[in-house]
């Protein structure tokens, strides 16, 4: 198992971004893909795309992003990135739902971020789990959802 220590740099470095760019033409540039979440964390162990199992070390002021060079060389690369994530959007009735909803949501200590009077959830778990704690205030129309309910489903 490889022990990564460091970050070589970000992959938009100029240098970097050269040599990735060549290693990606004969296929020798492998990623490990991330939930956000876990970009945080600075030890643990990880599964590379090709299967590579890989350990996580790196020091207190170093933190893992997206495009973070691991490791590279000549004949290959370690790249990381950051999986998409998938908001749920919550929109309240008015403004004191807005806050029931925003409080709510801050004591189970789901992650957010507003657009306009949008609230959108950041999903860590299965969708079927919000869905269900958010269910009284959905069933009494104080807040809408573009998320189908399971029996809404075909």
């Amino acid at each position: 198992m490889n022990i990564i220590s460091d970050i070589v740099g970000p992959a938009d470095q100029p240098d970097l971004r050269n040599q990735l760019h060549r290693l990606e033409h004969v296929h020798a540039v492998d990623y490990l893909r991330l939930p956000r979440t876990e970009l945080a964390r600075r030890r643990f162990r990880g599964i590379t795309d090709t299967g590579r199992e890989i350990a996580i070390a790196l020091p207190r002021d170093r933190q893992l992003f997206d495009g973070a060079v691991l490791a590279i060389d000549d004949s290959a690369a370690l790249v990381v990135r950051v999986e998409t994530e998938e908001w749920l959007r919550f929109i309240p009735r008015d403004t004191a739902t807005a806050l029931k909803l925003g409080y709510f949501a801050g004591n189970l200590h789901w992650r957010v971020r507003f657009e306009g009077e949008v609230l959108l959830i950041a999903v860590e778990t299965e969708t079927r789990v919000y869905l269900e704690r958010l269910e009284p205030m959905l069933d009494a129309g104080d807040i809408r959802s573009d998320v189908p309910k399971e029996d809404d489903t075909p």
